[in-house]
């Protein structure tokens, strides 16, 4: 199949408007599936894990292909609730167009501002499907305008809709000026009701103003009131969608099969090919200053990201990656330049949900998984050995909330340690790390749905029972003020010793994480020595020093040492450099850092006192209230995620619960004296209990 038939889509919005529901009526009328599954009784083809089935939601993206008119689609279902945010990021940076799904009542919710900002992030062009047309309070018009004012979305009507809630019976299609209306599972064409007429023409004549804006043709045909033929307006249209210049809304009932094919045409019709998507850019594996070029073709040299991994119980780990340039055989050696180290692919399959489908090869554009890879993660570059280059990497937001597991029996902890070790090369917002001091393994977040779906996981697929502790914030720790610290590190117990000595300045490093600076002159530190200060120091990053949690925004300057020519090592500049690094910490004024996190609450305007001085009484600080709808409004703000915990069952007593709320990390702000101090005294007496 031609390149310029292929199109890679991601379906995406907010948790409830749809998305999976409107994916299952697309298997169904491009023949994947011979009857729709249904997300509300578990039976939708690709919510296939158990904990998605249970809860009624999508966690992990989900990949897929099929075909409508002689076009391959790959399609990636993407959650909706924030703690599953990575699984969208991730999904977006491989894809070429979006479908972003609204909800004719919700309109624009906190996950879809969260999804579109993703979007833009990725310049992902992006068609709008409004969705539940058919349910009380559906008001296509509304969303319309909210996408205009809230996401600056460009949106343009390239539909309207026949009938109103209960009575949607149709729609209009603008571009080409033709009417549809539903009958069973299909669509029949009709004429334009006349009390539509002159709506269609307006509409019609703003989409024919929006293009003119930006093609000359559509323009002149304008002002010189030509009749301008849809294939025309449909070319330009395309054009305007793939440049981010405006994006075209379209509108349906999913669950009543009301719209899904006249979208899966606008699929065709107005998101990217690879073709369209054009040249991958990536930096030079020796100097990142320079950029290496690839082009969607199989001549070009190979190319491709590793998005995701999952762990399947028949072919076992299954690294999905996006092809860019070239041809990726099976048994073909590949050089995976963020490790370093060269990669053998096994198998090569299409995968279907959770059938898959054994490929010899495959070309750009493809999205496949692999079986075989040894060392790759996501966000990992896989490319030609002789033709070496980094694409950019995935952003993952830090994990915020913690829990500590362990299991019932002592002889268990090597099958948890395997388990989560898996779950980690998974998900890369799901962090392990274990605590030498305490003897706990701590698993860290995005929220506590997120770690409730991982101990249901590490549960029903890996059989491990876990004994869970209260979840509790992940702090940081870093430093306030610049110092110097010198620390000299001598062992003599007969035999060979051990001798190193270190001197380094430590300075905050606000927002720019952990960096390491080599200002040694004259050889006073050999260089084979210079990479162990670094190591020791990256260690002792991990487990903290004020309390334990990790240090994060440090910059260690290495200025200066001394070794000895016999008892000097590797490992005794490691101890060595740790050492001074916690010497110089103490000193540098260390502070705890919390995560605040963004909230949005949707509540009826009787309401909104209370939860403002709820929100207030948490630390929390309001930025803005708009009106949502008639009678309710949208509040966003900030609050400490050590505020957050219970706050559901509360919001919902406070409104009847008639109030719902979105939350998302936002950023690591520094904790007040006193909290610090409560917060450092339960670690030492937890300590304390231990001993």
């Amino acid at each position: 199949m031609p390149l310029s038939k292929l199109r890679n889509i991601g379906i995406a919005a907010h948790i409830d408007a749809g998305k999976t529901t409107l994916t299952e009526r697309i298997l169904f009328y491009t023949g994947v599936t011979r009857k729709p599954g249904e997300v509300h009784d578990g039976q939708a083809t690709m919510d296939f894990m158990k904990q998605e089935q249970e809860r009624g939601i999508t966690i992990a993206s989900a990949a897929i292909s099929c075909t409508w008119k002689n076009s391959q689609i790959n399609i990636i279902d993407t959650p909706g609730h924030v703690d599953f945010t990575v699984e969208v990021e991730r999904s977006l940076r491989v894809i070429d167009g979006m479908i972003a799904v609204f909800c004719a009542v919700g309109g624009v919710e906190p996950q879809t501002e969260t999804v579109w900002n993703q979007a833009d992030r990725y310049k992902v062009p992006r068609i709008a499907f409004v969705n539940k047309m058919d349910r009380a309070g559906a008001d296509f018009g509304e969303v319309v305008s909210m996408m205009n004012q809230y996401l600056d979305a460009k949106a343009v009507p390239f539909q309207l809709p026949i009938g109103h809630e209960e009575g949607f019976e149709g729609i209009i299609d603008l571009i080409e000026f033709k009417a549809y209306k539903f009958v069973d599972s299909g669509r029949e064409e009709m004429a334009i009701p006349a009390d539509y007429l002159q709506q269609a023409k307006d509409g019609r004549a703003f989409i024919i103003e929006k293009i003119a804006d930006f093609n000359e043709e559509i323009m002149e045909m304008f002002f010189e009131e030509k009749e301008i033929s849809y294939e025309t307006l449909k070319v330009a249209a395309r054009d305007a969608s793939l440049k981010l210049l405006l994006t075209p809304v379209f509108c349906g009932a999913a669950y009543k099969n009301k719209g899904v094919q006249l979208l899966l045409d606008a699929v065709i019709d107005y998101l990217p090919s690879p073709i369209d998507a054009g040249a991958v850019v990536g930096l030079d594996v020796d100097d990142p200053e320079k950029s290496h070029k690839r082009n969607p073709i199989p001549k070009d040299p190979f190319s491709a990201l590793a998005f995701k991994i999952i762990n399947d119980p028949f072919v076992g780990q299954q690294t999905f990656v996006r092809i860019y340039s070239g041809v990726l055989k099976s048994g073909m050696p590949m050089l995976n330049s963020t490790k370093n180290k060269t990669e053998r692919v096994g198998r090569i399959f299409r995968i279907h949900a959770k059938d898959r489908i054994e490929l010899t090869e495959a070309g750009p554009g493809e999205i496949v998984a692999l079986v075989g890879m040894k060392v790759t993660k996501t966000g990992d570059t896989l490319c030609d050995p002789d033709h070496p280059l980094f694409l950019e990497t995935i952003h993952v937001a830090p994990p915020v909330i913690e829990l500590k597991v362990s299991p019932p029996k002592q002889k268990d902890q090597t099958k948890l340690g395997e388990a989560l070790h898996k779950l980690q090369n998974e998900d890369p917002s799901f962090i392990v790390r274990y605590n030498d001091e305490t003897n706990e393994t701590i698993i860290a977040g995005m929220g506590e749905l997120h770690l409730e779906i991982i101990i249901d996981r590490l549960k029903h697929e890996f059989g491990v029972e876990v004994i869970v502790g209260e979840p509790s914030v992940s702090y940081r720790e870093t430093i306030t003020v610049e110092t110097e610290s010198e620390f000299k590190y001598v062992k003599q117990s007969g035999g060979k010793g051990q001798y190193a000595h270190t001197i380094i300045r430590l300075e905050p490093n606000s927002g720019n994480g952990y960096e390491f600076q080599d200002k040694i002159k004259g050889g006073r530190i050999p260089g084979e020595y210079i990479p162990s200060v670094d190591k020791g120091i990256q260690k002792t990053l991990g487990d903290g020093i004020l309390a334990g949690f990790p240090v994060v925004d440090v910059k260690v300057v290495l200025l200066d040492g001394s070794f000895h020519a016999v008892d000097s090592s590797d490992m005794a500049f490691q101890i060595c450099a740790s050492k001074c690094f916690k010497q110089g910490f103490n000193k540098a004024t260390p502070i705890l850092l919390e995560p605040m996190m963004k909230i949005e609450v949707n509540t009826p305007d009787e309401y909104i006192g209370d939860i403002v001085g709820n929100l207030n009484r948490r630390r929390g600080k309001i930025d803005s209230m708009r009106r949502h709808r008639k009678g309710s409004q949208k509040l966003n703000g900030f609050v400490p995620l050590m505020e957050m915990f219970g706050y559901a069952t509360n919001l919902r007593n406070i409104s009847s619960g008639r109030a719902n709320y979105s939350m998302e990390f936002y950023k690591y702000t520094p904790v007040s004296a006193a909290i610090q101090e409560e917060v450092i005294k339960k670690v030492e007496e937890k300590k304390r209990q231990l001993t």
